[in-house]
């Protein structure tokens, strides 16, 4: 027994709580039996919220919610300060202070292998990375961590970006502070959306903290629908998708074909597509069973026709962060054309180093850039852009290819890998043996295919089955709940497969 409750508070690397194992549900069931007791007690409700978070996110990065803590203790006081300060100069540095002691944080376990790499290398030096925090916890806990390897905590990019929009949205006069600090920290570290996003606004969050809980039968339904589909996405689709044909192909290219490779290409973008979206979705509707409303963050971006019309459509809270919090304070459109340039790339590639230290990302990032640039030259010089249906479908199809090529840099392990696959899909293609590949990927290609189809259906037939379930009695209900649980258990692989933003 002992052993037991033991392996319920510990912190187990090798199984994270994740959405996409029983402990999570588990978890999430003791968590909404007792918040429906609390709901009418909105303060009772939120410290017992927000103390789940924290246990939450100790189940899914260990120690490192300390990090957690800490921030939500920075940005609470320098939050206040900003706030009750009428001297614009304390407001200046207190914001700035904000920004400076996040982007530290996150630069020292995102950035320091890059830092001292490069230090290293202009230097003729021969430094290593010391992990501080495993350091002072050795001496503190009398543990024995490594305190030369850095692993890059949990979701600290999203709660990261969390708490500098808080700091920033304080000073620009668009947000008041949080009552109190257990509050903000409930805000920073809400459990459905802390590893993986969506990044929330605290305009957008912090009033529902003070409201009382409300959910529509519409609701309830539109939730458990959202919870199946993000697990349906997640298991059935990209798991399986990745486990047995991506994965292999990109840690390999050269021993496959060329059609093998374009395959691998295609089958990435519904990968992680139907894994991040996968998540959002889960995201989304766990949290509003407890009466939370999150943001969209996806809308059929494979839908988009032109790159710009791809980042309103991906990753929404992302894009719009950037967008908000860089592009515009650099200027955005309002200092000639060649800035307005200038800083799409600047934000793009930096947008790109966000997801890590790599020069893919960086390439990853450049190349949406000079497409965002070169899609309003376009339109703003050129006057260009398809019409009616074959146009559009035409800029549809380009626009997909754009960002599908982006995706081998985001993906593949080095650029070298990049280069044999491109390689191979310019070169290799063996179309005497078209007819195997296929019959031999039959599965793999049935799943990819139904997971476009469902990503491309129009709007209206989405809604239409959507708002079908909803209104479905429960005595109909419940045996579609039971088949795609049964759906998701069957496709479930051995190993648990971690959510990919997990690694951002």
């Amino acid at each position: 027994m002992l052993e037991f409750l033991e392996s319920i508070f510990r912190y187990n690397e090798k199984i994270p709580m994740i959405f996409t194992h029983w402990s999570f549900w588990v978890f999430f069931l003791v968590v909404l039996s007792v918040f429906s007791a609390l709901q009418k007690r909105l303060q009772i409700r939120n410290v017992w919220l927000f103390m789940v978070s924290l246990f939450f996110y100790y189940k899914c990065g260990g120690f490192y919610f300390f990090l957690l803590v800490f921030s939500t203790f920075v940005d609470y006081f320098i939050g206040m300060g900003i706030y009750n300060s009428n001297l614009p100069g304390r407001r200046k540095f207190l914001v700035g202070l904000s920004v400076f002691i996040n982007l530290f944080v996150l630069a020292y376990f995102k950035y320091a292998y890059l830092f001292v790499d490069v230090v290293n290398t202009v230097m003729g030096a021969d430094l290593k990375v010391v992990n501080y925090l495993a350091l002072g916890v050795n001496e503190i806990a009398d543990t024995s961590f490594d305190i030369y390897t850095i692993i890059l905590p949990v979701g600290i990019s999203f709660y990261t970006f969390q708490t500098i929009s808080y700091s920033i949205d304080i000073y620009r006069y668009k947000v008041k502070p949080v009552r109190n600090i257990l509050d903000f920290g409930f805000y920073v570290s809400f459990f459905p959306q802390l590893v993986a996003g969506p990044i929330v606004r605290a305009a957008e969050f912090v009033p529902q903290i003070y409201r009382k809980f409300k959910l529509s039968a519409y609701e309830f339904g539109f939730a458990t629908f959202l919870i199946m589909n993000g697990l349906v996405k997640k298991i059935v689709v990209s798991d399986y998708v990745s486990v047995n044909f991506v994965d292999r192909v990109f840690d390999n290219p050269l021993l496959y074909s060329g059609f093998e490779n374009l395959m691998a290409v295609y089958g990435y973008a519904i990968q992680i597509y139907c894994d991040f979206s996968g998540y959002t979705d889960i995201a989304i509707g766990v949290a509003l069973l407890m009466g939370f409303r999150l943001p969209e963050n996806f809308r059929s971006p494979y839908k988009a026709n032109s790159i710009t019309d791809f980042w309103r459509r991906w990753h929404i809270s992302l894009s719009s962060w950037l967008r908000d919090y860089l592009y515009i304070p650099l200027g955005g459109n309002r200092r000639g054309t060649v800035r307005t340039y200038t800083n799409l790339l600047i934000t793009m590639v930096l947008g790109g180093l966000w997801h890590g230290a790599n020069i893919r990302f960086i390439i990853w990032g450049a190349i949406h850039g000079i497409a965002l640039a070169i899609d309003k030259m376009f339109k703003s010089f050129f006057k260009f852009k398809l019409k009616g249906f074959w146009g559009h479908l035409i800029s549809v199809f380009i626009t997909f290819h754009i960002v599908n090529f982006a995706w081998i840099f985001f993906r593949a392990q080095s650029t070298d890998i990049v280069g044999q696959m491109l390689t191979q899909i310019g070169t290799d293609w063996h179309f005497s043996q078209m007819g195997e590949y296929i019959i031999g990927y039959k599965w793999i290609f049935l799943v990819m295919l139904i997971g476009f189809v469902f990503h491309w259906l129009p709007q209206r037939i989405k809604n239409f089955y959507i708002r079908w379930y909803i209104a479905v009695p429960w005595f109909l209900k419940i045996p579609i709940i039971v088949l795609v649980v049964f759906i998701v258990y069957q496709a479930q692989v051995s190993d648990i497969q971690p959510f990919i933003y997990f690694q951002f």
